[in-house]
């Protein structure tokens, strides 16, 4: 029956020519069953190939150096970007029929402080694209780019809105050297030694905004626990009077490796620490660690493995490789890293025995791996590994401000006895006498 109704309709169809139809047009042999099952696969195929990418999540991340829009969806995502003036907007389209769900809800995402996006809307321009119309509060420039998947994500169509003229780390330590100095301080008498300069520590927080780091079994992430201690690491130093700090981030947000380390070399950093919480496939596997830097090999393999991690950090937080040669990949060492390393060492060591007095330590020796975020070849350069935020225990303490505060203080009590046998350097653009 299906058949025949399928012949009726040819000889019928509408818009047919006047002399086809007057001349009895030969009917088409009919298919046996299994070519009809044929037909329909290559229907099913042909619809499956022009399908149109889902977007299953949608996320927002502000920050003062950048802002992010992430789309994440089942399969590669087609787009357009374009500006729109008076005033400043900027058009994302999208190849998708969808307008509901993750992609409306950027716009309830979007946060009044923002320092670069006024409005968001979403809508439909036509069959299927959907606009994302952002209004800007400043003329920006803007990244956009596409991530295979990686991880728990799936692709992800990533857009950048950097400022027309990046922050200066050095202009916003300067900053902030300055109101934290309430009162001058007093004149130095005649014949008495010359006051030391601040010392300018450089505190990372590992992981940020698409890269959570690890996840404890509790649900702890390691983004939001290692800013916590960098702020109170923060905190403390700039209390001390020869001291000064500077966070790489100071919210949740994603840096990429190589803009931690540069933020370090440009504010001529004396020291840079990196906070982090490890996690390791047995549960019971505990304590603290601190590494540094290595010339060559690491010097064990949960280190190398560890540094293979750590470092891929970049392709989890969302790093547009293209046109540029990935920093991960750099393992040229000249010889004024080689002392660099070093002091790393030194200050490593003051650092894990006040850790000792916090938390049973992982080894007893400060390890060596290539992490990346390590790799500033003049600045001295650790990191440490909290505690294992895989271990349920650990993961618990690691959650407690008062244990925060516990490893922020001893943190703080290595820096302060590696600096009392390492006195800063005396030539800095940031000398303060």
């Amino acid at each position: 029956m299906a058949g025949a109704g399928w012949r009726r309709a040819w000889r019928s169809r509408p818009g047919a020519a006047p002399g086809i139809r007057s001349r009895r047009a030969p009917r088409p042999a009919l298919l046996p069953h299994a070519g009809w099952r044929s037909l329909a696969l290559v229907l099913a195929l042909a619809f499956v190939g022009t399908a149109q990418a889902e977007v299953v999540a949608a996320r927002i991340w502000p920050a003062p150096e950048y802002t992010r829009l992430t789309l994440e969806t089942k399969e590669e995502l087609k787009y357009t970007l374009f500006t729109v003036k008076d005033p400043d907007r900027l058009v994302l389209e999208i190849e998708t029929d969808e307008i509901a769900g993750p992609i409306t809800d950027l716009q309830g995402k979007l946060t009044v402080d923002d320092p670069y996006i006024k409005g968001l809307r979403v809508a439909r321009n036509r069959p299927g694209i959907v606009r994302v119309v952002l209004d800007l509060k400043q003329t920006v420039n803007a990244q956009v780019f596409t991530l295979k998947p990686v991880g728990e994500y799936g692709y992800r169509l990533v857009l950048d809105l950097h400022p027309l003229v990046p922050i200066d780390p050095l202009a916003q330590l300067i900053q902030q050297t300055q109101q934290s100095q309430a009162q001058v301080p007093p004149p130095k008498a005649p014949g008495a030694p010359p006051v030391a300069r601040l010392a300018t520590i450089v505190i990372d927080a590992g992981h940020g905004g698409e890269d959570p780091g690890a996840i404890g079994r509790r649900g702890a992430r390691e983004k939001d626990i290692t800013l916590m201690i960098a702020r109170r690491l923060k905190a403390l130093i700039d209390a001390e009077p020869n001291m000064r700090a500077l966070l790489t981030r100071d919210g949740d947000y994603f840096l990429p490796l190589n803009v931690r380390v540069e933020k370090a070399r440009q504010v001529k950093a004396d020291l840079f620490v990196s906070i982090h919480a490890d996690s390791f496939v047995r549960r019971d596997a505990r304590g603290s660690s601190v590494f540094a830097l290595s010339e060559r090999r690491a010097t064990s393999e949960m280190a190398k493995l560890l540094a293979k991690k750590e470092n891929e950090s970049d392709l989890i937080g969302g790093v547009n490789f293209k046109g540029k040669d990935s920093y991960v990949t750099q393992t040229l060492l000249d010889l004024s890293q080689t002392a660099t390393i070093d002091h790393s060492l030194r200050l490593g060591s003051s650092v894990l025995k006040q850790l000792g007095s916090v938390n049973d330590l992982h080894k007893p020796r400060v390890e060596q791996a290539s992490f990346a975020v390590l790799k500033a070849h003049d600045v001295p350069s650790i990191l440490i590994e909290t505690a294992f935020i895989s271990n349920p225990q650990e993961e618990k303490r690691l959650a407690s401000k008062p244990y925060q505060d516990k490893l922020a203080r001893a943190v703080l009590a290595g820096i302060k006895d590696y600096i009392a046998r390492n006195p800063p350097r005396p030539a800095s653009p940031l000398a303060l006498n």
